[in-house]
């Protein structure tokens, strides 16, 4: 049975739905199945459109949450002293929303002064639900004991701190800038972040220090001015403001400046981020604004206010800046009722934004311990490695790894992209080759800098220490010095020798080049690890709910069974290596005995050298992929398999099953495939799909110095 958390607020505007949904994101990276449900709607006073919680959880998350109960329905139940029938529907809500999950958040209401009765039918919900409650705080203008007074006084309704629901408490919105009267506002006045002033120490010594070790601050999430800078689409609708010129409506709004001083004295606004509020006849503002656009200067727009167009002759001048994008809006209001009317818009984020959203909830999760004294995590038997848990895990592992991976394809504008992505996140220390100048202008094009510390090499001046190194290696096939330079000012193959001889830890090609181009040279150079008869390969399919594995869908074309079941126990290592417990599914047209064939005939070989080499793994076969997925068709086609219904680890008879299956699967369903992974040489090399992402490249980057830190575990144990 799930458990479920509910998540309450201590007063309107601490941020409910986005830390409920952080917590979503960070119990779904722990591998926990996780859902959500919002019972009762409750919608913000300027809210015209659907149920937000609802939407925006179906928008940055994979789940469908059930439809919440509509406040009016609510209320109705209420004022008719039918408050067991509103209980009845948020159970039956609940249960809809835990069908596939150990645990479920649940988001409380708000209480407002249209609405008082939040705090009342929480307590409700918790009972019937037996719930376990986090409550969520802001400190808005309180100091750290009057915060902590204030949680306790809220936890009483829910039968004080020291019950045993109670898990913790969250801190929102730490050092956010507030008005006296305690309400974040947008705040024009300020170009940066405010400075951090250790709130979050004392607030966690403040708590430690009066709260018992059952309930615990769970997380102090800090204000960030990104994440309530709204577009100017958003500010657009909120004002009414007619288009001038369209541009890039899906700029954000930083800071807002008004152009009421002069020309010199204004400059210091026109800054990125910036929306330049001036009446509609200041002319030169205007040219001014154009010409920082011009510049490169970011500007998020422009508000021209009392109702004034530019002069036809003045607007055909801003040509060169509106090119680049810059909205300019205009409004009736004077240029002051704009200013005093723009701190109070709504700054809730808007259903369509779904990247400001999911960079809510990303930072929200980041800064949540889930380390409580509870059952939670203990409970569950076998978690499921869910696609946000399984890249969490790959990010950890390979920043842990901190290894050294080449990326020949340096002068290709994703893989420099992607290279520059893992230096910000400490995934891997990146090498490009390519020629230096072009990755500097590539990446200055697409509004990047490639940081210092990340090599470049060129790839056309060669060591004569390589040419040595390969023409030894292969010395077997004759290959002459001559040759040897040769073959060695293909990026590739020079990545390749760097591997060879420990200069390098892994190599990640594929962009541009075929399969072949990036595997070639790792077969003649590099060659299988020791004791393994071919190399294949896998991908890793981010399904909705889970990541499976799928091999091989690259490499072999029609391998034998003794072949197949190489690449069964390959591939199930690989899976128990990446957190996913392997329980491997030999795949065929025909369920058990149920067909026959020559093809049927491989696959039941297969399963039998498989199982005979790993006795310890939980290996079936042949098994058709819905018996082999699906539980309910195989309790009817294999009752009796322990893989039958809950297989992780899928593979296909031969390259053109399983090609065709993981295309179809991955265009089909939207779903993210991370590989080819290779699996059985000496040293890592991955191969990409020439239409990977940038997405893509950074976690096969992350695939690579995982398998660069295994491969040397396994030489430390040998060496033992």
């Amino acid at each position: 049975m799930a458990i479920a958390i509910l998540v309450v607020p201590t007063e309107p505007r601490v941020g409910l739905t986005t830390v409920a949904l952080g917590l979503v994101h960070a119990l779904d990276r722990k591998g926990i199945p996780v859902g959500f449900c919002k019972p009762i709607g409750q919608p913000h006073a300027t809210d015209t459109g659907p149920e937000r919680s609802t939407r925006l959880a179906r928008a940055v998350t994979s789940l469908n949450p059930p439809e919440p109960m509509s406040a009016a329905e609510a209320e109705n139940l209420l004022g008719h002293d039918r408050e067991n029938i509103l209980l009845e529907e948020v159970i039956a809500r609940y249960e809809r929303a835990a069908q596939k999950a150990s645990v479920v958040v649940v988001e409380g209401l708000v209480d407002t002064e249209e609405r008082s009765y939040g705090t009342h039918l929480n307590a409700k919900m918790a009972q019937s639900l037996d719930a376990r409650i986090i409550i969520v705080a802001a400190p808005g203008r309180d100091n750290p004991r009057q915060v902590a007074e204030l949680v306790e006084v809220v936890a009483q309704a829910y039968g004080g701190i020291r019950h045993e629901r109670m898990i913790g408490c969250i801190v929102n919105l730490l050092d956010a800038p507030v008005d006296p009267t305690g309400h974040i506002r947008f705040d024009f006045s300020r170009a940066e972040d405010i400075p951090d002033q250790g709130h979050a120490a004392e607030l966690q010594a403040e708590c430690a220090r009066r709260w018992p070790e059952t309930f615990k601050l769970l997380g102090c999430i800090p204000w960030q001015r990104d994440l309530i800078a709204p577009r100017v689409q958003d500010i657009r609708h909120m004002i009414g403001a007619q288009v001038l010129n369209e541009g890039q409506l899906e700029r954000r709004v930083t800071h807002v400046a008004l152009g009421a001083r002069t020309l010199t004295n204004s400059c210091q606004d026109l800054r990125a981020g910036a929306m330049v509020i001036m009446p509609g006849d200041r002319d030169d503002l205007l040219l001014a604004t154009c010409m920082a656009a011009i510049g490169g200067t970011h500007v998020a727009a422009v508000l021209l206010t009392g109702g004034i167009k530019p002069d036809p002759r003045v607007w055909k001048l801003c040509d060169p800046a509106l090119a680049t994008g810059l909205p300019v809006l205009t409004i009736p209001y004077s240029s002051m009722q704009s200013v005093l009317y723009l701190p109070y818009i709504n700054l809730e984020i808007p259903l369509d934004d779904h990247d400001r959203m999911q960079r809510a909830v990303e930072t929200v999760a980041s800064h949540i311990t889930l380390e409580w004294q509870e059952p939670l995590l203990t409970a569950i038997e076998e978690r499921r490695l869910s696609p946000p848990a399984f890249r969490h895990m790959l990010v950890e592992r390979a920043h842990r790894a901190n290894k050294r991976i080449i990326l020949p394809e340096g002068n290709e504008p994703r893989t420099i992209e992607a290279a520059i992505i893992c230096h910000q996140r400490n995934i891997a220390r990146c090498v490009l080759m390519g020629d230096a100048g072009r990755m500097h202008r590539l990446s200055a094009r697409r509004g990047m800098t490639i940081p210092p510390g990340i090599e470049i090499i060129d790839p056309t001046q060669v060591d004569p220490r390589y040419i040595d190194a390969m023409v030894k290696l292969r010395q077997d096939k004759e290959l002459s010095p001559g040759l040897a330079e040769e073959q060695l000012h293909d990026p590739v193959v020079l990545g390749t020798m760097m591997l060879q001889l420990g200069e390098v830890d892994g190599l990640v090609s594929g962009a541009v080049h075929t399969t072949a181009n990036t595997i070639r040279p790792a077969l003649q150079l590099i060659k299988t690890a020791p004791g393994v008869k071919l190399v294949s390969s896998i991908f890793f399919m981010c399904l909705p709910e889970q990541v499976l594995v799928y091999g091989d869908c690259a490499i072999n074309i029609d391998p034998n069974a003794d072949e197949l079941a190489d690449i069964a126990i390959q591939s199930a290592e690989s899976a128990q290596a990446f957190g996913i417990t392997p329980r491997v599914a030999m795949l065929s047209y025909s369920t058990g005995t149920s067909g026959t064939g020559s093809n049927v005939e491989k696959v039941k070989e297969a399963t039998r050298i498989a199982r005979e080499r790993r006795p310890d793994l939980l290996i079936d076969g042949p098994l058709q992929y819905d018996a082999a997925a699906i539980k309910a068709v195989a309790q009817s086609k294999a009752p009796d398999s322990r893989v039958a219904g809950r297989a992780t680890v899928f593979i296909f008879p031969d390259l053109n099953a399983g090609n065709t299956t993981y295309k179809a699967v991955q265009r089909s369903a939207d779903v993210i495939s991370i590989g080819p992974m290779l699996q059985g040489l000496g040293k890592p090399v991955n191969d990409l799909s020439r239409g990977a992402l940038v997405e893509d490249i950074v976690f096969t980057i992350a695939l690579t110095a995982i398998q660069a830190e295994q491969a040397a575990e396994r030489e430390r144990a040998a060496r033992r």
